[in-house]
């Protein structure tokens, strides 16, 4: 047993473990891999639970998991931006994992997994098309329905920064929506893969 990790209440750790879906969603938004999706819940959960006693009861459970989530996948990110050449040797060695798994080698996404069961195409292209930060604003706010001031502890920016990103990527929604033969037609009929993730020309944040 890891010697970090403290005894906590039953409550807590069932309503910890009750976020397990979510916060898999998510990871796999921000790493696009599953298995390192599945790392960085692990990591998430240890995290938590070593922390648990500062944790303050009554307060937002979830909102505290997914700012550890954050926190530990920006701390990921920038250790990988140290030691490009191991990053790009294991994404080569993953692409074609998945290439010889899938055929198309094609990762699929929270958003790919879920709007497609639960939203139209034109939805599910337009959301795609959307820049990373906006897509991640309208993510947590309308889909997690995190409340502003969760998003930006989790985020790390100002919470105004979050309304208008949110503001934004609805408006780009919208208007995306609005005009189904043109931009969001096109999209729709191109492969996810060279889509996801994507930030259109010229869009920059607020």
């Amino acid at each position: 047993m890891d010697k970090g990790l403290r005894t906590v209440s039953a409550s807590f750790e069932t309503e910890a473990l009750a976020c397990l879906d979510s916060l898999y969603r998510t990871a796999l938004r921000l790493t696009r891999v599953p298995a390192d999706a599945e790392d960085l819940v692990q990591e998430t959960y240890l995290k938590a639970f070593r922390a648990a006693d500062r944790f303050e009861p009554g307060t937002n459970l979830k909102a505290w998991l997914f700012t550890i989530l954050h926190n530990t996948a920006r701390n990921r990110a920038r250790d990988h931006a140290r030691d490009p050449v191991a990053v790009d040797s294991e994404a080569a060695e993953r692409a074609g994992d998945a290439a010889a798994v899938g055929g198309s080698g094609r990762v699929e996404t929270p958003e790919s997994l879920l709007l497609r069961d639960a939203l139209g195409p034109e939805l599910r292209a337009a959301l795609d098309a959307l820049p990373e930060v906006f897509r991640q604003a309208v993510w947590l706010r309308d889909v997690e329905e995190f409340s502003y001031a969760d998003i930006a502890r989790m985020v790390v920016v100002p919470v105004g920064t979050v309304m208008s990103r949110i503001s934004r990527g609805r408006r780009l929604l919208y208007e995306a929506l609005k005009e189904p033969q043109s931009s969001v037609a096109v999209v729709s009929q191109q492969p996810q893969s060279s889509v996801a993730g994507r930030a259109p020309v010229g869009v920059a944040d607020e």
